[in-house]
């Protein structure tokens, strides 16, 4: 079983995949040649079956790990007895065309004293279902499957020779590099290259360095956030960055698959995919911070799916996509994987991409309202899709549903759904008054209308004094802390404020905020679930809106402290206050962007 923490990570990538380094120096989870494509290195869900690449001292060291400012670049430091050392992991961005081609570069320090690291590269192809073979080339090695090949090269100059030995066993490559203070050394790993492995000299490896330090730095130039938690804000504007899809502007919710939401349990997905949910709400984030151009390449990437049409009842947008906006997602398990501290099974694919979920209709509406506000021009195609999306919502949205939370016992009429429905049809009213569109007006205003009652007689618990989950229960769900936000009551309404009490007195423990109680509301799978990240940065906005500022502060610093030690979030936090989830996960580090922002903005 693996001992890293989920939480002992931090994240690179090219904008096309990404890599998780454990600070001990190891890769144990790498996709290539994109997010949701099989793992090459796996270690995190299988330590002896899933593969790695680690770097690290060979005598007993600590380590320490952190961001190069402004940069997805990580650099881990290692102390030990005869010196520090440490390494810096990058992979240099990739362009906007989706390539099979991907390169993770790791250069080797040593800072003080002397230092030898070992190195071992590990693959297991195909999430460790195919064979390879290892190929000395040179002091390179090359990795090949019927699926993928990689490419070692070495990074040396003249007269290396001693500094490094290399050994092939079985199908892993193992090197031992002894290095003295200043003396910096390294390799490159790349894929799908037809090239065989060179020696790469130290000038053009600082190049790459320096490149992609660049090139970050450049992005974050964008950023227009002067606001009071500025490098927290800025490492989530990052993570966000990375893990977007940069050929067609989709987001994933997070770069990995079966981590669990309670230890030991079966609540383990896949999350490499785009989420209409989750990528519409990057929209308001990334505009507060003003990167405008992510912003209007997920308006074109949502604006494609709407056009292709019909997904079954789920009408025309499903409720989830690979990044190239397919929509093969069949759910399945790799039994030959023992999962992430014993938590079985390990699934790949999603079949929550076959469910019916409302809400998406009302927070896709939401995100193309806010880029028009924006300035953003709506084309007459974006028009006639919005008009499809909310004839077919004016038709189908009084009925039963999955929810956004996903769950597997049945479908509920949740009042959620009922409301980013309301949300759909007042955003599309807003815009058809607002440019003069062409549009049903008389009946999108029923529809509109005709939710609002509704959610207010049956969404509305009058024992509990509160909104609640579903129309035929009473239970509590925090996914409507985001009803003031929506603008469907206003922030200090006393139904609101009710609402708010009931969240919190049932579902908040110490600013954390479970999104629902599994016991008290059966969601068709066994066990139970940490906290919920989203929601409690969702309650930190509430607070604000309900002018309870000193709480929504308060809350907004405690939540800051659970972030890992480079500023990441999963999606969940264990009642021991360790991460639990898919990691990092996007729609925490959108949530905590929002309660940032509108924070900053309350308090002056």
């Amino acid at each position: 079983m693996p001992e890293t923490a989920i939480a002992d990570h931090g994240l690179i990538g090219d904008l096309q995949t990404a890599a998780l380094v454990t600070t001990d120096g190891s890769i144990d989870w790498f996709c290539s040649p994109r997010f949701d494509a099989p793992s090459v290195f796996g270690a995190l869900l299988d330590d002896e079956r899933g593969g790695r690449f680690r770097i690290r001292p060979s005598g007993p060291h600590t380590s320490r790990q952190m961001y190069h400012p402004d940069t997805a670049v990580l650099i881990t430091r290692f102390s030990g007895a005869d010196g520090i050392g440490e390494v810096v992991d990058f992979m240099p961005p990739c362009d906007g065309a989706a390539t099979a081609r991907h390169r993770i570069a790791r250069l080797v320090r040593c800072v003080r004293g002397s230092i030898t690291f070992d190195m071992v590269v590990a693959p297991r192809f195909d999430y460790g279902r195919r064979q390879h073979e290892a190929i000395p080339f040179g002091h390179g090695v090359v990795f090949v499957s019927s699926e993928l090949s990689l490419t070692l090269h070495p990074v040396r100059e003249p007269g290396d020779e001693h500094l490094a030995e290399t050994r092939l066993e079985g199908g892993d490559a193992h090197l031992r590099l002894s290095l003295t203070a200043g003396q910096v050394r390294g390799v490159v790993l790349e894929t799908e290259t037809a090239e065989p492995p060179r020696e790469i000299r130290l000038r053009e490896f600082t190049a790459l360095f320096d490149g992609t330090v660049g090139w970050w730095r450049s992005w974050l130039a964008r950023s227009t956030y002067r606001g009071r938690w500025r490098e927290i804000v800025t490492r989530s504007a990052i993570t966000l960055k990375l893990l977007t899809y940069r050929p067609t502007g989709g987001l994933v919710a997070a770069p990995t698959l079966g981590l669990p939401e309670e230890l030991g349990g079966e609540r383990n997905w896949d999350y490499r995919y785009t989420w209409v949910r989750d990528a519409s709400f990057s929209v308001s984030a990334l505009l507060a911070l003003g990167f405008t151009e992510e912003a209007a390449r997920f308006g074109g990437w949502l604006g494609d799916r709407i056009r292709e049409g019909g997904t079954g009842d789920g009408g025309p947008l499903a409720v989830l996509y690979r990044v190239d906006g397919a929509t093969d997602l069949r759910e399945e398990d790799l039994p030959h994987w023992s999962g992430y501290r014993g938590s079985s099974p390990v699934r790949i694919g999603n079949d929550a991409a076959g469910q019916l979920q409302l809400d998406i209709y009302g927070e896709a509406m939401d995100s193309v309202y806010a880029a028009d506000r924006a300035g953003f021009e709506l084309p007459h195609r974006g028009w006639t899709a919005v008009r499809a999306a909310l004839d077919w919502l004016g038709e189908h949205w009084d009925q039963p549903e999955e929810g956004i939370w996903e769950t597997r016992g049945g479908r509920r009429s949740f009042t959620y759904g009922r409301l980013m429905s309301w949300v759909a049809f007042d955003r599309g009213l807003r815009m058809a008054s607002t440019h003069g569109r062409p549009a049903p007006v008389e009946d999108w205003t029923w529809q509109r209308d005709s939710i609002y009652d509704q959610i207010l007689n049956q969404g509305w618990h009058r024992t509990r004094q509160a909104f609640v989950q579903h129309y035929t229960g009473d239970e509590l769900d925090a996914s409507l802390l985001r009803m003031p936000r929506t603008g469907f009551l206003p922030s200090r309404d006393p139904l609101w404020l009710s609402t708010l009490d009931a969240i919190g007195k049932d579902l908040v423990v110490d600013s954390l905020v479970h999104r629902y109680d599994p016991a008290a509301t059966p969601d068709g799978l066994a066990g139970t679930e940490g906290t919920f990240s989203l929601c409690s940065f969702a309650y930190v906005d509430a607070l604000i809106r309900a002018s309870r500022l000193d709480e929504a502060r308060a809350a907004f610093e405690k939540m800051l402290t659970y972030a890992n030690h480079v500023g990441l979030y999963a999606e969940e936090i264990a009642p021991s206050g360790e991460q639990l989830g898919n990691f990092p996960q996007a729609f925490t580090h959108l949530a905590l962007i929002d309660a940032a922002v509108t924070l900053d903005a309350a308090l002056g």
